[in-house]
């Protein structure tokens, strides 16, 4: 019996997996693999690892690139010792490791990042319109939907003038309200929505505190 214990194997004692979805058993095979000196015979075991790792995950059978991600898997387990014929090229472990480049934040103005891209989408679109009724209404949309932003992520109240500067400056220059007599609508109207909003949730809260106090009166 005791010498049954002793034979046990501790997972604390046992060598790092390289990628432990794929558990111990493979990471044997792959041993086994590597120590095996004739190359013929690697590559069927090689052939016979990458049939159980396929078969460890069926659900992604049917993704283009899923043979060559086994095979990329199977020389990183093996920790890039594995001498055997890849149908695919084989990656370096350079290759592997390099890491990616950061993601460029897709904002054209980040000091104005409250309006969102899509102001700016709208703006781009107004530039492209040719003079008329109809980009001046598209133009004060915009403004009206701009100081809506401003309020939201701000404060309560925001002058016209720093309005019309910003969307100056987000359309280049070619959108210019700043002397014009065109007023947008009142910060009460712009943020009516958000109050309704509260003032629902506290409604709710009151009916559900008037039927308990109800509850309470029928009891007694």
């Amino acid at each position: 019996m005791i010498q049954e214990v002793a034979q046990i194997e501790y997972n604390t004692e046992r060598p790092k997996l390289i990628i432990p979805e794929y558990g111990r058993h493979i990471q044997k095979m792959v041993d086994q693999a590597i120590a095996t000196e004739d190359k013929q015979e690697r590559n069927k075991i090689a052939k016979s690892i990458i049939a159980v790792m396929g078969n460890l995950n069926p659900h992604l059978r049917d993704v283009p690139d899923f043979q060559p991600m086994l095979w990329d898997q199977l020389f990183i387990i093996s920790d890039f010792k594995l001498d055997v014929d890849s149908p695919f090229p084989i990656p370096s472990r350079e290759e592997l490791m390099e890491r990616p480049e950061p993601l460029k934040y897709p904002q054209n103005h980040p000091k104005y990042r409250f309006y969102g891209n899509n102001i700016k989408r709208m703006i781009d679109v107004a530039n492209s319109w040719e003079e008329g009724d109809k980009k001046e209404g598209l133009i004060l949309t915009i403004a009206n939907h701009m100081k809506k932003c401003f309020l939201n992520w701000n404060k309560d109240t925001v002058e016209d003038d720093v309005i019309f500067e910003h969307l100056f400056e987000l359309s280049g220059g070619k959108i210019n309200l700043k002397n014009s007599d065109e007023d947008l609508s009142d910060a009460s109207n712009l943020l009516k929505n958000k109050k309704r909003f509260n003032t629902n949730n506290s409604g709710k809260k009151n009916y559900k505190s008037n039927n308990n106090n109800n509850r309470n009166r029928k009891r007694h």
